[in-house]
């Protein structure tokens, strides 16, 4: 973490992920790190083409790109909130509030498309700003405050559930689904929608003053409210936008499903979407972190899920195998910052 007091606009070349050791930025958008991961992914796209020759039909890469959707989606916030220096694990429950909520409405009221995204993501968004202002200006540890507002939440969905399954859900949001209606090109919309907000994300987080802000907080929080950063506001800020993005996610969840949203819905999302995040390059200790490794992160650990089902093998062993990546990012993560430290 560095300590230098920079001014609002501008970019400490020790936060910033873009920056080499000397400040220089890279003269390309992708580090090292990302161009690492997509080589791997590569690698084991092709010897999974190999092993099984379904992989790389659509039958196979849609449902993959579909599932990977609502992980990096969550993914892109929590980037955001770790880069901050913070963490946010209720963002499984808040899946479980928003799908719910959403899916009784359509159900009970035949409530239409844009109206069913703008209830997830208005509900989703009330959350994160909850999370958000507790931690912010309550000045407690983010992984106390979300772990707490986890169980909250959960007992919320767990209540509006009642016991029993939603059942009967129109197909009203298919166009975020696997299904014809929801792919351009072969392409499902729900990734293609969360692919321009990424690259909305990562524009916002390189290119300008907000973006630097949020990196200079985690890397000394102090030194930004020294040069005149809005600390408190930013952080607050940051968790309502994940909380956004969570509650479009749970529309895309609702979309990968049949027509019955069960209890158990959102379970794990919030360790799906913290390793997409490690793996991607994102320092878990804040200042560092990139959108676009995220994503490839996201995708890393779905390829991982799909082949081990594909192959037939023990499902816990995807479990291992994103493990010893999540292993091996902050093994690269420590080491580079003892590098940093020694230089």
């Amino acid at each position: 973490m560095t300590t230098t007091t920079t001014g609002p606009g501008s970019s400490p070349p020790s936060t910033t992920h873009e920056a080499t050791a000397r400040g220089r930025v890279l003269p390309f958008p992708i580090t090292g790190q990302e161009i690492v991961l997509l080589a791997v992914i590569v690698v084991l796209w092709v010897v999974l083409s190999l092993a099984t020759p379904a992989f790389l039909t659509a039958g196979s890469i849609v449902p993959l790109f579909v599932a990977t959707a609502p992980v990096a989606l969550i993914g892109i916030g929590m980037t955001v909130v770790i880069i901050t220096g913070g963490i946010d694990v209720s963002v499984g429950s808040m899946v479980m509030v928003c799908a719910v909520v959403v899916a009784e409405q359509m159900v009970s009221s035949g409530l239409p498309l844009i109206a069913a995204v703008l209830l997830s993501v208005v509900i989703g968004g009330v959350l994160g700003l909850m999370n958000g202002v507790l931690i912010a200006y309550g000045r407690v540890h983010a992984i106390i405050i979300t772990f707490g507002t986890a169980n909250l939440f959960r007992f919320l969905g767990l209540q509006l559930f009642g016991g029993t399954t939603v059942n009967g859900i129109p197909d009203t949001l298919d166009v975020f689904g696997r299904g014809g209606s929801g792919r351009t090109l072969g392409i499902p919309h729900s990734f293609l929608l969360m692919l321009v907000i990424a690259g909305l994300a990562w524009y916002y987080m390189r290119h300008t003053p907000g973006g630097r802000h949020l990196y200079a907080i985690g890397g000394d929080a102090n030194a930004a409210r020294l040069a005149g950063v809005k600390v408190q506001r930013r952080v607050m800020l940051a968790y309502a936008l994940t909380g956004l993005l969570t509650g479009l996610a749970a529309c895309f969840v609702i979309a990968q499903g049949t027509a019955t949203l069960a209890p158990n819905v959102g379970d794990g999302m919030e360790l799906a979407a913290i390793a997409a995040v490690v793996i991607g390059g994102t320092s878990i200790m804040g200042g560092r972190g990139s959108v676009f490794g995220t994503v490839l992160g996201a995708l890393l650990v779905q390829t991982v899920t799909s082949g081990v089902t594909q192959l037939n093998w023990p499902s816990q062993l995807a479990s291992l195998f994103i493990g010893i990546f999540i292993l091996i990012a902050v093994g690269a993560d420590l080491l580079r910052q003892r590098t940093r430290r020694t230089a």
